[in-house]
């Protein structure tokens, strides 16, 4: 959670007229957004509204078609720019667990550790065993990926990120891939880390935790920016007439709009939802295979 003091500093990112194309589907619009230090940002809006592809261009798994992104006030599209190093100060967590299923849950929070911070395997343990404590797993230590629950997996994914010391943590759709029951848990860890300061930028579609955890919040549609601030203006009272029906149509699922059958909402498709199915787990070298085809 943000204080004054934070949104005075220097933003953790910033956005300026982004823009993303699939061949002719131009996905992003001409975004700018900033995200500053401890502050929760939560993007909201309908499947195939750009929301996952702009979280994925933060940290170059989806490259830009052109516009600026810092993050820590280096320009990441710069050819010139150490994009691992960017991507150390960042953990990210996927719609699916992208686990590796041949090892420990231990060692699936150690592995980039060792690896890529040079830790001693003692201390990157400590590390992973503290994470796994953080997200009540800490009992879950040897087993392995494919004996836990989906809900488990997910925070054990949580955990491997924390173990890395990421300044900022993106979350992309956490808990669309849960079983209702199993969701809870994540959400919890998730308000903890809200909690203790942590920079989260999470595109969500959970709208009980965005209106209690976000500083603020995006509404997308169509590749665009439609409304964005604080929770209880932007869902409680949206200035924007999509803003309002999409939220009339989640909050109230029963509730159906004349001619809602022939609105954009209902046909459009973005080629994100294919991408984020192809998406790898990280490698040893903590690099995420985030190359999917589009074809």
């Amino acid at each position: 959670m943000t204080t004054s003091a934070t949104r005075t500093a220097a933003p953790v990112v910033e956005v300026t007229d982004l823009h993303k194309s699939f061949g002719a589907n131009h996905v992003l619009r001409g975004l700018d957004a900033t995200i500053h230090q401890g502050e929760v940002v939560c993007v909201i809006g309908p499947s195939g509204s750009g929301k996952s592809t702009f979280l994925r261009c933060i940290n170059l798994l989806e490259e830009p078609t052109s516009g600026s992104i810092k993050v820590g006030g280096d320009e990441v599209t710069d050819p010139d720019c150490d994009i691992d190093a960017i991507r150390r100060n960042m953990g990210m967590v996927f719609q699916q667990f992208n686990l590796f299923p041949h090892l420990s849950v231990l060692s699936n929070c150690t592995v980039a550790q060792t690896t890529v911070l040079k830790r001693s395997k003692e201390e990157a343990e400590a590390k992973a065993r503290e994470n796994l404590e953080k997200v009540g797993l800490s009992d879950k230590a040897d087993a392995y990926p494919a004996q836990l629950s989906g809900g488990q997996q997910q925070r054990v994914a949580i955990a491997r990120a924390l173990s890395m010391d990421p300044k900022l943590m993106l979350f992309d759709e956490p808990t669309s891939a849960l079983d209702p029951e199993l969701v809870g848990d994540v959400l919890s860890v998730m308000r903890r880390l809200a909690t203790e300061g942590m920079t989260m930028f999470v595109v969500t579609h959970e709208m009980a935790f965005a209106r209690e955890v976000a500083d603020r919040v995006i509404f997308m549609d169509g590749g665009n920016i439609v409304e964005e601030g604080a929770p209880s203006q932007v869902i409680g009272e949206p200035k924007e007439e999509r803003t309002r029906v999409f939220l009339q149509r989640v909050l109230d699922p029963t509730h159906v709009d004349p001619g809602a059958e022939d609105t954009a909402y209902a046909k459009r498709h973005e080629a994100e939802s294919t991408a984020d199915n192809f998406v790898k787990p990280m490698d040893t070298h903590g690099h995420y295979g985030g190359g999917a085809g589009l074809g």
